[in-house]
Order: structure tokens, then sequence, then C-alpha cells
């Protein structure tokens, strides 16, 4: 069986599809070049699917891998017969290999194998077989030096019979049916631990069907356990469980039927029970993870594609009451003005006057405040003084932004090679103020797991989740598009093709010899190739290119067609970017041929007309109720406005200027079922809601969109 007959039944994708974007991946093609560029040979899968073939696709490889290690070890033991080669050769799934190849895994010493060192071996055989009529007295026949009574060689061939029942394909399989169907998950604390881990508290004495825990409670669970509070078990039904081994192994005559009922129960509870609990152990976190990683990897790309202000001059505050407010100014570039501190709350007026001179001095277009200690109190300031109604100025936005991760920025190698002279409160600040004019620029320079959307991200497997937040933060990148000749090297990393070394490159390359003036100069970037110029070109913008194509998302394999496009109307490219009456008359299916299919055609003439448009949102401000300052100002049946700060799988925080959150369950998020919070809310989505609770002690507060 290929790669591709494989993996297309599980990803639902065609045969052909998937051979394509295979063969696609294996030439050094990324998801989103594939995805985009490459629509006709992929029968326009998007980048969910094409991420799918590509998951799936490792893991064929990972089982082609152990499987010529499993046949290479057995060949080496000399066991290897033709009919276990072919069974291996046409086993896919690697729990399935692992059955196979565990009768001949080399083993530490067993009970097993030291009662078969005493030649147990051929008695364990006649009483399996159930054709022995007196167990005991054939027994007898082997007592030697180191079998010393009957108890001692029936024990042995028990053992031996034991782990061959254990390592049977069929005996796993049943025993994993019975975990599958019946097995719980059962979690207690851990004797003495009831003070020290209270938090933990509702799983002191807790079980649930494995097959309906949902992800977060799993992982808790798992978190519990890890930090040394809960013991866990999972178990199926016992009694059915050896049920099921007995109607497979308990057989022949009476005699035997004892020793075997014996060792079936002996089988189960030493060797199965343990084998099967770890792997469903491993099969249901590692379900939990994946439910986790999705959840954070929407809300992480949600984040990224926020609604930026674009390129404004930016003065940016990060707030604090005895340590001042750290100002920045920011041009609209993102690069750093000026910086200085303010304490408008003890020098009021010196405050006041040094913001509307910044203000003035920069030609501040908009302010973002950190969302942090003091942030509401410094926004008042803000709009009650130097940008109130009696300053003279006018037309300054004022927006507040979210701190999650500033200082994990401030305090980075990034920061640091950006603002070297500057100390962390002054790198903070700039971030707030970029994270603003552009939060994917901004955001990509700090490690997801600190932005502070998700649940329990430091609980999940960690090389999975890297791998899922990179693709995210690709995905997201390329959907925008890059500008070439401002781009951070941080950002540039993360276009198709490029990587940390070609982008710090393309940096070294641009402060030497200024900026490009068209994409082809990409290839004069030292170790820039061909193959990582077709990868990344359509991916990257630039403004006033001598050909406007280089400002678009049409690749450069394809300006041949445009200008063709343009002669055929007797025009240019540049006119026909810009007259919409010109662009009318194209037919993309007379440019169909063998290079340039129609889907790409499609693409093209859409592009032409919103070249380089921005895919995300216009922002809108926000404000807070100006009631609340803290949850002591909150009471049952407040309507209030909020900002969705995080989604999780039972609900979403929403941030109504308390300096905490509040929760709204998903069963109080519409008057209907909602099975996934993303149904109804996205992350920085302005909402509505009501107060239903609020617990001082526990610091909870519960609100709800039922209004």
């Amino acid at each position: 069986m290929t790669a591709s007959q494989f993996i297309a039944p599980i990803v639902g994708t065609s045969e052909r599809q998937t051979q394509n974007t295979i063969q696609l991946l294996d030439e050094g093609a990324t998801v989103p070049f594939i995805a985009r560029y490459r629509k006709e040979m992929t029968g326009q899968l998007d980048e969910v699917q094409i991420l799918a073939i590509k998951e799936q696709y490792q893991k064929f490889q990972e089982v082609e891998k152990r499987r010529e290690a499993i046949l290479k070890s057995i060949e080496e033991q000399g066991k290897l017969t033709p009919e276990l080669r072919k069974l291996l050769e046409n086993t896919y799934h690697l729990q399935s290999l692992e059955d196979i190849y565990l009768p001949y895994k080399p083993k530490r010493k067993t009970r097993a194998t030291m009662a078969i060192e005493k030649g147990l071996e051929p008695l364990a055989q006649v009483i399996f077989s159930g054709k022995e009529g007196n167990p005991e007295r054939l027994a007898e026949k082997y007592l030697n030096d180191q079998v010393a009574s009957v108890n001692d060689a029936l024990q042995g061939a028990r053992d031996i019979m034991a782990e061959w029942i254990s390592e049977t394909t069929e005996a796993r399989n049943k025993m994993r049916f019975a975990f599958e169907r019946t097995a719980i998950i059962t979690s207690k604390v851990k004797k003495g631990k009831q003070e020290e881990g209270a938090k933990y508290r509702d799983y002191f004495d807790f079980s649930e069907p494995l097959n309906k825990i949902p992800s977060h409670r799993l992982l808790a669970i798992r978190r519990g356990e890890e930090e040394g509070f809960l013991n866990i078990d999972i178990s199926p039904d016992e009694e059915q469980a050896i049920e099921y081994l007995d109607r497979l192994f308990v057989k022949g005559l009476p005699a035997c039927k004892d020793q075997q009922e014996q060792t079936v129960s002996d089988a189960y509870k030493r060797l199965l029970k343990p084998s099967i609990e770890t792997e469903f152990s491993n099969l249901s976190k590692e379900k939990a993870d994946k439910y986790a990683i999705q959840i954070f990897t929407e809300n992480l790309r949600q984040l990224l594609l926020a609604s930026p202000l674009g390129q404004k001059r930016v003065l940016a505050i990060d707030p604090g009451f005895r340590t001042g407010c750290k100002v920045v100014c920011l041009d609209s570039q993102g690069n750093l003005l000026a910086d200085t501190v303010i304490y408008p709350f003890d020098k009021r007026l010196e405050a006041e006057a040094t913001i509307l001179n910044l203000v003035k001095k920069h030609q501040i277009q908009a302010v973002a405040i950190g969302n942090g200690t003091a942030g509401r109190e410094t926004e008042d300031f803000i709009k009650s003084g130097p940008l109130g109604p009696n300053s003279g100025i006018s037309g300054v936005a004022i927006y507040m932004v979210s701190e999650q991760g500033a200082s994990i920025y401030s305090a980075s190698e990034v920061a640091r090679d950006e603002f070297p002279d500057k100390d962390v409160t002054v790198r903070g600040a700039v971030s707030i103020g970029r994270r603003l004019m552009d939060p994917l620029a901004e955001l990509v320079k700090i490690d997801p797991k600190s932005i502070g959307v998700g649940q329990y991200q430091h609980d999940v497997e960690q090389n999975m989740l890297k791998g899922a937040l990179d693709a995210v933060v690709e995905s997201c990148v390329n959907s925008v598009g890059v500008n070439l000749n401002t781009a951070s090297k941080h950002l540039l990393q993360y276009v198709s093709g490029l990587g940390p070394a070609l982008a710090k490159n393309i940096v070294a390359y641009r402060a030497q010899n200024g900026d490009f003036k068209s994409r082809q100069q990409l290839l004069k970037v030292p170790r820039l190739g061909g193959k990582a110029f077709e990868q990344a070109a359509g991916f990257l913008r630039i403004e006033n290119a001598d050909n406007p194509l280089d400002n678009s998302a049409v690749h450069p394999e394809s300006y041949p067609v445009v200008e063709k496009m343009a002669k055929d109307l007797g025009t240019n490219v540049a006119e026909l970017m810009r007259k919409p009456e010109l662009r009318r008359q194209i037919n993309p299916q007379k440019y169909v041929s063998a290079s340039t299919g129609l889907l790409t055609l499609q693409d093209i003439v859409k592009e032409l007309e919103k070249p380089s448009r921005d895919p995300r949102e216009t922002i809108v401000a926000f404000e807070f109720d100006s009631r609340v300052r803290k949850p002591e100002d909150l009471h049952e049946g407040m309507v209030l406005p909020g900002i969705v700060t995080n989604i999780t799988a039972f609900g979403a925080f929403v941030d109504i200027g308390v300096k905490q959150d509040g929760l709204v369950h998903v069963s109080q998020m519409a008057n209907r079922f909602i099975k996934d919070p993303n149904e109804v809310v996205k992350l920085q989505q302005h909402v509505t809601v009501k107060v239903t609770e609020v617990d001082l002690s526990r610091k909870r507060i519960a609100l709800t969109m039922k209004l």
C-alpha cells in the first residue's frame, strides 16, 4: 500500500490529491505555498487539509521506519518466516506492528523466562493445549535441582502461559475492547496531601468513564498526579475482562481448565491490565493534548489576526502607580522616537504637560495604554487631561492594549537585540505600542505559550504544541503578507521557505544595500536560492516597486500571464490594476495553459482588483463601564461591556475592567446548546455580559451572555 492509498481515507481526500500533496511536500514546498499557489495540483485543498496530510505522512514514515527495525531484529534472531514477513509488510498501524513483534522482542529476565530456563516450557505447552487429565502427576516429571515441588512446577508453567496470553494479539485486542467500552478513570488524594493539594479537592475522590471525560478535566487530573497530590487508576470492568480471556484460553479437560483459569486471572492482573492501562493512559493524554492544542491554536490564530491600527504614529504607555508610567513615541514604522517616565498620580500637571508636548512634537495619531496595573486609571488621566475636551487636541484615538507577554518580550534576547541601551520598562512600552499598530508583527517575537491564551499549555506534549503553534504563526504571517522592506527578521523567518538564517541574511542585505526595489533582487541575498525564492516571493510585498505586481500576492511565476492580459487589452500592468473597466474584460479561460490553470487565473484576477489587501478587520476602540474598577464594585445583575481574552473548552474569559477576568460558562453563552465556545465568540471580541455571581474569597466572577 502506498502512502497516498493509506492516508487518503483518513483525511478524506482523493488519492490523487493526496499523492500530489505528498509530492510537493517531498520537493520542499510549504503548506501555505501549496494552498495558495498549487491549487490545480491539490484540487483546491485548504491549509487544514494539507496539514492533515503532512501529519499523516510523517506518521506513515515513522511506521515504515519502525517496520524496517522490527524486520531486522526478527531476522537477526533467525525467526523471520515468509508468512511473518508478509504479515509485517502488510501492517500499517504502529500498535499492530508492536503487537506482532511482542513475542520476538528481546526481554529482560521475567518469571516466564526463568521458568523456561528451568525446563518447564513443555509442561506449559501440554496444560495450555488442555489435553492433560492430571497436570499434577505430569508435573512430577519436571522436578529437578531448580524445581523443588509440584506446586513450583505448576507455578512456573502458569508463568509461561501467562506471558503467552499477554503477548497474543487477540488477547490484547480483547482487552483494548474492554478498556474502550468500560474503562473508568479514578483519582484519589494521596495520604497526607489533603491540605497541600487543596486546589485539586474536586478530584480527591473522583471517577468518570474514560471515553467521556473532557480534555480539560483529564489534564487537570494528570497535573495533580504529576505534582504528587493524586493517584490515578484506569480500569475496565475486571469480571468482564477476565471473562473475555476465559472464552479464548480456557479449554480442554477439566483438570487443565483449573490451571488455565488461574493463569488467565494472573495474566490479566499482572501483565495485561498494567500494559493496556499504560496504553490507554497515553492515548487519552494524546487525545486531550490534541484537543487542548486545537483550542490554543485557534485562540492564537484569532489573536495574531486581530485588527491592526496600521502605520500610524503612536504614543504608548506602560502604566504604573509607584514606579510611574513609561511613555514612548513611535513613528509609523514602529521605530522609537522618544521615551520618558511620567507620574500622573503624584505630579499630574507635569505629566499632562509632558504628554501634550510629545503628542504635538511627534504628531501622534493614537495612544496605546497597557491594560495591566493602573491601566484604567491611566486611561482616565489621558482622557480627562492632556487629551481631554479642553486640551485643544482632537482626532487622537485611545486604545487599551493587552500586556500579556509584553514582560516576556522585554527581557528576551530579541528585545535586547532591538534596544540594547534601553531597560525592560521602555522595551515593554514599545511592545505595547507596536502591538496596537500590528499585533501579528509584534506577537511573533514572543513565545506563544506566554501570550496567555489556551488551557493547560504547559501540560500538553511540548513538541506537538510547538509544531502546531509554529504552523499557525506561519499560516497567519503568510495569509497577511509581509512588507519586505520593513519586516523584522523575527517576522520574516515565518515567511514560507525562509526560516531564521535566510531572514537574518535578508535584513543584513537590506541594511547594506538599502530597500529592495524588486522581488527578483531577493536572489542576490546570500544563500537564498531558487527554491526558497519560489516558496517565499508571493508572500513578500514591496511598496512602490518598479513592478506593481511586486506589491501583490501574484506569484512572479505568473507575471508573464498578467503581462499578456495587459498586452491583449492594449495597456500595461499598472493601468490594468488601476482600472476596473479593463479588468472586467479579462476572460480567465483564455489564458489557461499547461503551467497555469483556471483556479490560479481566477486568483490572479481577484488579486489585481485588490492587490495586497489585508484580510484583517478594521480596529474598533473600546471603553469599559466607568462604574467598575475592582471586583468589589461588582454586584449581581450588572450589565457590562467586556472583551473576550481567552477561550477554553468550558467557556470564555471576559475582561470587564476589574483586573480579574470573569468566566462565561459555555452553558451561559446562548439560549441554545453550544458545543464549542468558538461558535459564539472570538478572541478580542467586544461583548455585553451580565454578572451572575461574585466570589471574592475564591477570586471568581461568573458572567452570562443570556441577557
